[in-house]
């Protein structure tokens, strides 16, 4: 699939409407029955509109399925923080990032993966895969550059390989917490996790430990 051949977004109100419904339908049928095993004609009955309905909207099923996860991208991009006091306070912000992080990750634990499944084995997923990822790099980077800027991180870092490390760090634990059901207390996770990024760009990190009230 290319930007040249997928399909417009629609314009109306109720073209909107009637391509989300199928998005949120493909959602619940790739995690019921995995990528390989969805079928359109599941999607279609799951959003309570035909097969023809499905091809004004998408071209196939890979398409619905980026759909989906570009969608799982935005949430996990923009998580909703909780309020962080003192806004200055880097570390302060670095765990509520991270804290938001995990819960959305937890959320989708099944799209994310799906994603690595598929990606293994479909070349345009893995390009999808590799682009969703640049993206929380760069997103990342810039949040590293900016502390640098203001003299609260290590100036001599790279910032976009200091991303790099850090994001993959993240992700990866994360998969491993809620993929592969790895027991591990939240807090401590996001405790741990928040601490090696501080320690990671010299950041000053004086973090209390919430009690823990979850195992993942």
């Amino acid at each position: 699939m290319t930007e040249a051949t997928a399909r417009r977004p629609p314009v109306t109100r109720r073209g909107i409407r009637t391509r989300q419904a199928l998005v949120d339908a493909a959602r619940v049928i790739f995690e019921r029955d995995g990528y390989l095993a969805a079928r359109l004609t599941d999607i279609t009955a799951e959003a309570s509109c035909s097969t023809g309905t499905f091809y004004t909207y998408f071209n196939d099923k890979e398409e619905i399925f980026a759909a989906v996860m570009e969608a799982t991208k935005n949430e996990m991009l923009h998580p909703g923080m909780e309020h962080v006091d003192g806004v200055d306070d880097p570390a302060a912000i670095i765990e509520a990032s991270n804290r938001a992080y995990f819960e959305s990750y937890r959320r989708n634990a099944k799209l994310m993966q799906l994603l690595e499944e598929v990606a293994n084995i479909d070349p345009n997923v893995r390009e999808l895969r590799q682009a969703r990822s640049r993206v929380f790099i760069e997103r990342n980077a810039s949040g590293i550059k900016d502390l640098q800027a203001r003299g609260l991180a290590d100036p001599d870092l790279d910032s976009v390989m200091a991303s790099r490390a850090l994001s993959g760090m993240t992700s990866r634990i994360a998969f491993s917490t809620f993929v592969l059901n790895e027991r591990v207390d939240f807090e401590e996770l996001v405790y741990t996790t928040t601490r090696l990024w501080c320690n990671g760009l010299h950041i000053e990190h004086h973090p209390s430990r919430r009690e823990a009230t979850d195992k993942s």
